[in-house]
Formats: C-alpha cells, sequence, structure tokens
C-alpha cells in the first residue's frame, strides 16, 4: 500500500485509542507500509482526490460522489457504509458565513473519511477535543461529534440574524432610509442561502437516525434525532426571520412612501398659495405697454394689498377644504 501522508489531499489521519484520545498516522517509508487509520481527512479540491480514494478501497460510486463539485445534502445507506453528505456555516476569513461548506462522510465500521474543500472548524474542534484526551471513543462518536458542532455554529449564526433584525427594527422606527433597506435585503439573501440547505439537511439526518435506531446505541441514535430535531427548528426560526424581513421591508417602504408624500404635500401647499402672487407679478412684469397703474403712484399698494387679499383667500379655502 502506498503512503497516504504524501499526497497533496491529504490533510490528516487520526487512530483513535477508544478512551477519548488519539495520535497521528505513523507510516514506515522503507517498509511502505502504514497504520490504518480511524479517521482520515482529505481535501477533495486537490486533483489526486478521487485516486486516493480509490486507492483506500472505496467504491467507484462512493468516491464519485466524494468528490463532486456541488451536492446537497443527503444520506445514503449501503452494505458496506453510510454516506453522508452535510453543509457547514463558512467561518473561513473573509468569506460569507451564508456561503456554506460542504462536508462529506464517509462511515464504516471501524473507519471514517472526510472529505472537504475549504477549512471546517466543526472538524477541526472534533480533531483537538482528540488530541486532547476528551474526544470521541469511536468512529461513530467522531462522525456525531462532527454533525453537533456543525449544528452549534448553525444556531450561533441563526442567533446572530436574529440580533441583527432587532438591530433593524429599532432603526426604521427611527428613521427609515435606504441604507436600512439595503441592509433587509441583504439579511434576506443570507435566510434564503442557509434555508435552502438546511431543508435537505434535515432530511439527511432524519434520514441517519432511522439508521442509527437499527445499527446504533440507543444513546447514539438520540443524539442524532436531536440534531435533526435542531435543524427543524432553525428552518422553523429562518422562515419567521423571513416572513418578519419581509413585513418590516413593507413598512420600511410605506413609512418612506409616506415621507415623500409629507414632502410633496408641503411643497404643493406652498405651490397653490404662491401660484396667484406669481400670476399677479408675472402679468405686471410684463415689459410693453398700455400696462395699467404705471403712471399712478399708488398702484404698487393697491397691487401689494390685493396680492396679500388673493393669498389670504387662498389661505382659507384650504382650510375650508382642510387640506391644511
Amino acid at each position: 500500500m502506498t503512503t497516504i501522508q504524501k499526497d497533496p489531499c491529504y490533510v490528516f489521519g487520526l487512530v483513535l485509542d477508544g478512551e477519548g484520545g488519539a495520535r497521528e498516522v505513523v507510516e514506515t517509508v522503507e517498509t511502505v507500509e502504514t497504520v490504518d487509520a480511524n479517521w482520515l481527512h482529505i481535501d477533495y479540491s486537490i486533483d489526486s482526490a478521487e485516486q486516493w480514494l480509490q486507492s483506500r478501497g472505496l467504491d467507484e460510486w462512493v468516491v464519485s460522489t466524494l468528490v463532486r463539485s456541488d451536492t446537497r445534502p443527503r444520506t445514503v445507506v449501503t452494505k458496506t457504509g453510510v454516506l453522508i453528505v452535510l453543509r457547514a456555516i463558512n467561518l473561513n476569513p473573509h468569506s460569507d458565513p451564508e456561503d456554506m461548506v460542504s462536508l462529506r462522510i464517509w462511515l464504516e465500521a471501524d473507519r471514517i473519511i472526510t472529505v472537504r474543500q475549504r477549512r471546517l472548524f466543526s472538524v477541526q474542534d472534533t480533531k483537538l477535543e482528540l488530541e486532547q484526551g476528551m474526544g470521541a471513543t469511536s468512529v461513530r462518536d467522531v462522525m456525531i461529534s462532527i454533525v453537533e458542532k456543525i449544528g452549534d455554529r448553525i444556531s450561533a449564526f441563526v442567533d446572530e440574524l436574529e440580533e441583527q433584525l432587532e438591530g433593524i427594527e429599532e432603526l426604521v422606527e427611527a428613521d427609515p432610509n435606504a441604507k436600512i433597506r439595503s441592509e433587509i435585503s441583504n439579511n434576506r439573501r443570507k435566510v434564503a442561502s442557509v434555508r435552502r440547505f438546511l431543508a435537505p439537511q434535515r432530511d439527511a439526518l432524519e434520514s441517519l437516525y432511522r439508521h442509527a435506531t437499527t445499527s446504533m446505541e440507543i444513546a447514539e441514535a438520540n443524539v442524532l434525532r436531536e440534531q435533526a430535531d435542531r435543524i427543524v427548528r432553525y428552518i422553523e426560526d429562518l422562515d419567521l426571520l423571513r416572513e418578519r424581513l419581509l413585513v418590516l421591508q413593507e413598512e420600511t417602504m410605506n413609512r418612506m412612501m409616506e415621507q415623500q408624500n409629507s414632502r410633496m404635500y408641503a411643497l404643493s401647499i406652498v405651490a397653490v398659495i404662491f401660484l396667484p402672487i406669481t400670476f399677479v407679478s408675472g402679468l405686471f412684469g410684463m415689459n410693453v405697454a398700455g400696462l395699467p397703474g404705471t403712471e399712478n403712484p399708488q398702484a404698487f399698494g393697491i397691487v401689494s394689498v390685493g396680492m396679500l387679499a388673493v393669498t389670504g383667500l387662498v389661505f382659507v379655502l384650504l382650510m375650508i377644504k382642510r387640506w391644511l
């Protein structure tokens, strides 16, 4: 068997001690032998990943699914193992959290192979627990630990969205504007992106739970059921967030329309009041012969009083019509 650590797609390999700890895979280059690892973690974006997986004795269709560029969450149970595809919140630097990272898991009786493209903190945390001697005691526990940590980060992400929404609601009450509308649209996009994968992930975990009821310990199956229920709650929370965002977006648009209408109304009232004055001043301001009062020194006063009277009459009419 060729050594596994020399392949570029290899990330790490651990041998579990069954007591919550693990050690790195040890290889002997001279004899080209390797200690069988209980947990192997690789990067499928490397070209050699497919060949590497095939060398580990996996079926061709399993290898094809593990290295596929685009997958949706699902669980497939076979005679030789269980194929699990999940999505996790993307916490990598300079990345959008809602751009969920794909994790593919191949679970056998005494071996688990996890495949990723981008770094997953859920995997790193599980590995750290094993290195500290406080982690999983079996490959099934490794899988369950990863699922739990994925759920924890989804929970934190949903909680953060709820906090952001509460802040936006306060801003809308104070002063709705185009920037707030942009924030609402951005949050709606986040909710839609995450929910897109959580719905099939719920089905994947429920399918995994049904398999666990006949192939795992009762405690392990119960944990998987709890994780499936958590995803259901998060989907419900996201649905509620989506409805609240929709209502908030409508409220923002209505408030902005009210502000625009109020301003247009004020301008219209000013225009109506000054329209007669503008007409009179324009009429008497024409530079043509024959204008009345050009020789009368009292003409300016008479016109001014007439303009004030017309303005007052217009104002009274607006009050009678209750337009003011």
